[in-house]
Formats: C-alpha cells, structure tokens, sequence
C-alpha cells in the first residue's frame, strides 16, 4: 500500500485544512485490525502527523483490547527543531526517536506522565509525532484529552518504548473514512522552544469534543 505525501486542500484563509481520509480498508467492526506499514511513518514528519488524525490507536493489554481514535497530534521536526527532544542529541532517553520509523516512543514527564509519540522519516533523522488526544473507540475508561490521560487510558507506559508499532500488540490502523477539518495551533508547552515555540505543528480535529484544548 503506498501513501502519498498530500496535506489535503486549503480553503481560501488557509485554514483549517480540509482533510479527506481515504485508502479505507475495513472489517465488520468498522476499523482495520492491520497495522499502518513501515512506509506511512517513513516520510515528512507533517504529513504523517496530519495523516495520523482520524486513525485508530490499538492496544492488545493484559485487559484486553483498548482502542482510540486520533484526535490531536503535534510534529517534532528533528535536531534543529529546539522544542524536540532530539535537539539534545542522541542520549539515552532519545535513542529511539533517532532509530527506524514506526516505533513508539514512550516516556516520562513530572515523574508521573506518560507521553506516546511515533518516530517518523528515516532512522537517525530524530523526528516523532506526539499522540496528544483520542475519542475512545472501545475498551477505554476514563479521560483521553492530553497525552499523559491517553497513554493512562490506554495503558501504555516506558515498557512500551521502543516497540514496533507495526507489530501486533501496539499499532495504528485505518479508521472508516470520512471528511473532517483540521485546524493547526502552536504546540503546547515549548515556550522556552523561541521562535519553534510559534510554529502552527500542533493539528487537531476541529471541533472534536476530545481535544485538549482549542
């Protein structure tokens, strides 16, 4: 299956983008149970981030399978992106987000937080996607708006970092397709990022009840 690198059609302000979701492969449970494939995540990091929207979060767990829908995301560019963590270099912390595409990486903020991202583009490029919020699709209780509540809600934590997201335990698959908007922001909590800290890499499903914040 290949996938372009589109960003959808603007309007005539130039946002929010109107994004179609398309290459629908379902089963009678309304969602794809195949992960994406290597080469959705090898590409530019936007674009993946922006395709990751309306795309199901899977999780086989010790008590069973939680799924949610994508709702919000925010794109790290890479080392010269100073609100990513792989600005710093390759550390023990950051290793995975320089590694191949397609795996999770999954840690720790506040001592408490989990925080899952998507490494993308090509191993030792240091970019990733931070899933920030998810409608619950099944198997999910609780509040999913803000990266620390998913990864609660779905039950993902550091043992998850580093696993191959194209595997059969944690992945993304295909939604059932549709039209929605999407609208960019600044990111949240990069203030000290300067002039990263402006960049609109944050995207979200406008008006999803399940969005952090507007």
């Amino acid at each position: 299956m290949k996938y372009l690198s589109a960003l959808g059609l603007r309007n005539k302000s130039s946002e929010p983008y109107r994004w179609v979701v398309v290459e629908m492969n379902m089963n009678k449970s309304g969602f794809s149970a195949k992960p994406l494939p290597r080469d959705f995540y090898a590409r530019d990091t936007k674009t993946v981030a922006v395709e990751l929207l309306g795309k199901n979060l899977v999780h086989h767990c010790s008590e069973g399978m939680r799924i949610g829908r994508i709702v919000e995301v925010e794109a790290y560019l890479g080392p010269h992106d100073k609100a990513s963590h792989s600005a710093k270099g390759v550390t023990p912390r950051t290793r995975v987000m320089f590694g191949p595409p397609g795996h999770a990486y999954v840690y720790l903020i506040y001592g408490i937080h989990h925080c899952m991202n998507v490494v993308t583009e090509a191993e030792g490029h240091g970019a990733a996607v931070l899933l920030r919020a998810l409608a619950p699709v099944a198997g999910i209780e609780g509040r999913t708006s803000g990266p620390g509540l998913l990864c609660k809600a779905m039950g993902v934590d550091r043992r998850r970092n580093g696993i191959d997201l194209c595997g059969d335990t944690l992945y993304v698959t295909e939604e059932n397709g549709g039209t929605f908007s999407v609208s960019r922001r600044p990111r949240i909590g990069v203030g000290y990022a300067g002039r990263w800290a402006k960049q609109h890499l944050r995207f979200y499903i406008q008006d999803s009840p399940h969005i952090s914040r507007p």
